[in-house]
């Protein structure tokens, strides 16, 4: 189906390593984010696509993800807050039953390392659409059990749930998995993308949810990248 190419990543060009340092000081400033969605995409999308799955601190990360799934109800209930603005779960049959913590604003590189929680993506809402991040040590190992055809719900802080059924899986290879200019090679297609053609590629369209975390290959916990992506259940 086409995507929607709401922005020009073309025109990203200059030295990286600059863009960033002046744009994250401008964003560190200002958490409210006053600057324009598009000068955030530009400047801080490669760097987010990268960065935020490198950082891993492996002995702060608590809990056990391996143990037996509460049944939905219960689950549902064990993370409402009240708050209908909220996600607060991610729950797969048989296969996770997350809670979901958000990025602080100051921090749109961050993902939980705790086990047994997701990270809801902030930049993704800005597209409409809802990213979950987990790292591939912890909760997003299980994100590789996904499948297409299978039904996903999301659980709100007041109790609403928001249904998803699986409908594409995304695979890249990083040309450079520990650089920020790395590019992206489709691992089911013939083609390389930019990180800016790859967050189009998952992030931007119709209403979808979407797992990312990252693939470990050759010993690189940071080899690829994986995206589940979900639509609207109908």
């Amino acid at each position: 189906m086409p995507l929607v190419q709401s922005k020009p990543y073309s025109q990203f060009s200059g030295r990286l390593e600059d863009l960033l340092n002046d744009e994250v000081s401008m964003m560190l400033n200002n958490v409210h984010y006053t600057m324009s969605r598009t000068a955030l995409s530009l400047s801080l999308l490669v760097f987010l696509l990268t960065a935020f799955f490198l950082n891993l601190d492996p002995t702060r990360a608590i809990g056990n993800a391996d143990g037996a799934l509460p049944d939905f109800a219960d689950f549902s209930r064990s993370v409402q807050n009240g708050d209908a603005n909220a996600l607060r779960g991610v729950y797969v049959t048989d296969v996770l039953a997350l809670p979901v913590v958000q990025q602080p604003l100051d921090r749109p590189y961050y993902v939980s390392n705790r086990e047994g929680e997701a990270t809801q993506f902030g930049m993704a809402s800005q597209y409409g659409n809802i990213g979950l991040l987990a790292h591939n040590t912890l909760s997003g190992k299980v994100f590789s059990k996904l499948y297409t055809g299978q039904q996903v719900r999301l659980v709100y802080g007041d109790g609403r749930v928001e249904e998803f059924v699986v409908a594409d899986i995304l695979r890249f290879q990083a040309s450079m998995p520990e650089s920020v200019s790395s590019s992206f090679y489709n691992l089911d297609r013939n083609e390389t993308l930019s990180a800016g053609e790859m967050f189009n590629r998952a992030y931007v369209g119709e209403h979808r949810l979407i797992f990312q975390t990252c693939i470990e290959a050759n010993g690189n916990m940071s080899w690829g990248r994986l995206f589940i992506i979900a639509l609207p259940k109908p």
